[in-house]
């Protein structure tokens, strides 16, 4: 049987594929090309991740990720109509991947010895790295660098989740409460307009760009 992380991970997997070919579609991409950013969209973030803890990608020993993407993917063709009537669609299932898959990298990071500050660090870069990768196969500007709380929101949900396990709560716990945390904060901050404040730049270039 699947451990309570590894159901997270394969439910964030099939979030955030769906997210990553929603706005495939919505680029007018075939199948296969919006087949690959969800796919790339899913892994990026747990690719980079296991390249950094030194463990070898978990996507390349289990291909229940590529399994995972393929009924994303036909989830969207078939409920396309639906989707594209929620212009929230791609929002929820993106809040939906952020807060799974930062748990799930916080878990696996603090299960391989880290300590809480690197755990949170690769819960961000789990949750916010496979988003930043779909926004450039897709041509946008990534989330993670607008003015948005996005890997806020992983930092905000795996201090969350290492302050319950501080608290000696179980682990199953404090990984719902992480990411709970991660959607909150995601879903104020979006349904409130609260952003990090912008870094000001040389006020003759930003002058320059106006014009």
């Amino acid at each position: 049987m699947p451990s309570f992380v590894q159901i997270l991970d394969f439910i964030g997997t099939f979030a955030f594929a769906i997210s990553g070919i929603r706005l495939a579609s919505a680029k007018r991409f075939d199948w296969f090309g919006a087949y690959i950013v969800g796919f790339v969209t899913a892994i990026g973030g747990g690719t980079i991740r296991d390249v950094l803890l030194d463990v070898t990608p978990v996507w390349m020993t289990d291909p229940i990720y590529l399994i995972c993407t393929a009924f994303a993917m036909f989830f969207v063709i078939i409920f396309r109509k639906y989707l594209i009537k929620l212009n929230n669609t791609f929002f929820i299932f993106d809040t939906i991947g952020l807060a799974l898959f930062t748990v799930v990298g916080c878990s696996k990071s603090l299960s391989l010895g880290y300590p809480f500050w690197v755990a949170i660090i690769m819960g961000s870069i789990t949750g916010a790295a496979g988003g930043v990768i779909r926004d450039v196969f897709i041509n946008e500007i990534p989330l993670i660098f607008r003015k948005e709380i996005y890997a806020m929101a992983c930092v905000a949900g795996g201090l969350a989740y290492w302050l319950c396990l501080r608290a000696k709560m179980e682990a199953f716990g404090a990984q719902v409460v992480g990411g709970i945390v991660v959607f909150l904060v995601r879903i104020m901050a979006v349904q409130y307009h609260l952003t990090l404040p912008i870094l000001k730049g040389d006020p003759e270039i930003e002058a320059g760009e106006k014009e």
